[in-house]
């Protein structure tokens, strides 16, 4: 089957209620256009939930008539959906007709780009998490035969539940196993002088395209027996997403040793459970020392002001690192933009770096300011006895740290260098070590 019959045979009606206000529907038809479905006509509401449907009935009834006149299969609400919500507005569509809710739909896409072990189980976690309120919900429908297959129900017993319990603990297991040899290969990486940087940001605000421009292509593969994990590519599309395992780079600095990592999108409105399901990839921001929060400067302050807030909140109770923020895609703006951008959104992006990964300006100011902002590193000075042993350890300081000098006598060299603490001081037990052997 072609793509343009697939995507014919995904024709979906978008629609969201919002309490107050103009409804925006940007975001959920791409979001919807991510997922794969052709988006054929919108529909919106302005006022308070209703229980039963949560758009008010005469508004059900154009969502019904606006799906028949554009022959829809498939409704999408940006709103979470309550169960019974869902059977309602079902019961009033056309037979066959699906209701997919915001997060059904951005499940239905993570679940698209698991391509790893670990994104695969965590998309399944999210989706178990999703599930559970609503067994109960289904079970009593199915009970009731009104909709057969209501929301993949298929058949449903009281052992449900205990079921879905029983696998989210087992996903979290197999989860925290991958996590803790995560951690270990990130101290590794730290052992080995490097510093770990990681590119956060709202979905598609371009990290990717940033990840390819900061990226020493070439040191990958020379370091490929030391971090044989690291990856030679990062996808950068115009599309919502397009990351949602991680990608780590070595990155072109001019004196430190970074491992960049991109990972999944933050995305407006996501619930606790859904963000806590992608702890594990979430770990290479918390765990990382500098975060990249990239930000789209092409949009509106309003919606920059908004995902500044939603990367914030998502990034607030575990991250540990400092927080630099990249305005992105200052390509787009015209002349004086930038200045007032950064004017009315100090308060939540003191002193960014303005840069566009598309065309490359501002990437040698973002590149000083990284090193600038990653923990400092201690100077050291060791003078060591002349022998092949000094020469090697010589050689590891340089592969580790930042050599400023490097002077011989005639049963000496002395070797001035900076690196990182765990660098420093197992370069003084390697010189310890030399010392011992020299005096023996």
């Amino acid at each position: 089957m072609s793509d343009e019959t697939d995507a014919d045979a995904r024709r979906a009606v978008v629609a969201k209620r919002v309490d107050f206000g103009d409804p925006d529907l940007t975001e959920i038809r791409d979001l919807a256009a991510a997922a794969g479905y052709t988006v054929v006509g919108e529909l919106s509401q302005s006022r308070t939930e209703d229980a039963a449907f949560m758009f008010g009935e005469g508004k059900v009834s154009e969502l019904r008539d606006l799906v028949i006149a554009r022959d829809a299969g498939f409704v999408i609400i940006d709103n979470d959906v309550g169960p019974y919500q869902t059977f309602n507005i079902g019961s009033e569509l056309p037979d066959g007709v699906e209701v997919v809710d915001r997060f059904t739909l951005i499940l239905e896409i993570f679940g698209q780009r698991a391509n790893t072990r670990k994104a695969q189980l965590q998309v399944e976690l999210a989706e178990l998490r999703y599930e559970l309120p609503r067994a109960e919900a289904k079970a009593s429908l199915a009970k009731r035969d009104e909709r057969p297959g209501f929301m993949g129900l298929g058949e449903y017993d009281e052992s449900v539940e205990r079921d879905i319990k029983r696998q989210i603990s087992e996903i979290r297991d197999e989860l925290a196993s991958i996590a803790e040899k995560e951690e270990s290969r990130r101290e590794k990486r730290r052992e080995s002088g490097f510093d770990l940087v990681a590119l956060a940001g709202y979905t598609n605000a371009g990290k990717s395209t940033l990840m390819r421009q900061l990226a020493a292509e070439l040191d990958v593969d020379e370091n490929a027996d030391r971090h044989p994990d690291l990856v030679t590519t990062a996808e950068s599309e115009d599309m919502l997403f397009t990351t949602l395992g991680t990608t780590t780079r070595r990155a072109a600095m001019e004196r430190r040793d970074v491992l960049l990592t991109d990972t999944v999108g933050f995305v407006s409105d996501l619930p606790h459970w859904l963000v806590e399901s992608f702890r594990s990839t979430l770990d290479s921001v918390y765990r990382a020392d500098l975060v990249l929060l990239v930000v789209d400067a092409s949009e509106s302050v309003e919606a920059m002001r908004e995902k500044l807030v939603t990367s914030h909140e998502t990034l607030y109770e575990r991250n540990e690192a400092p927080i630099l923020t990249v305005f992105n895609k200052i390509d787009r703006l015209a002349p004086g933009e930038l200045a007032d951008k950064r004017a009315a959104l100090s308060g939540l992006a003191p002193d960014p770096v303005a840069v566009s990964a598309r065309t490359g300006a501002g990437i040698a100011e973002l590149r000083d300011r990284v090193e600038a902002e990653l923990p400092p590193w201690e100077r050291e000075r060791l003078v060591l006895p002349l022998s092949d042993d000094a020469m090697s350890l010589v050689s590891w300081i340089y592969d580790n740290g930042h050599v400023e000098e490097e002077t011989y006598a005639e049963d000496q060299v002395t070797v001035a260098f900076e690196a990182r603490p765990t660098v420093v001081a197992k370069a003084r037990s390697k010189a310890g070590d030399l010392a011992a052997v020299e005096s023996a």
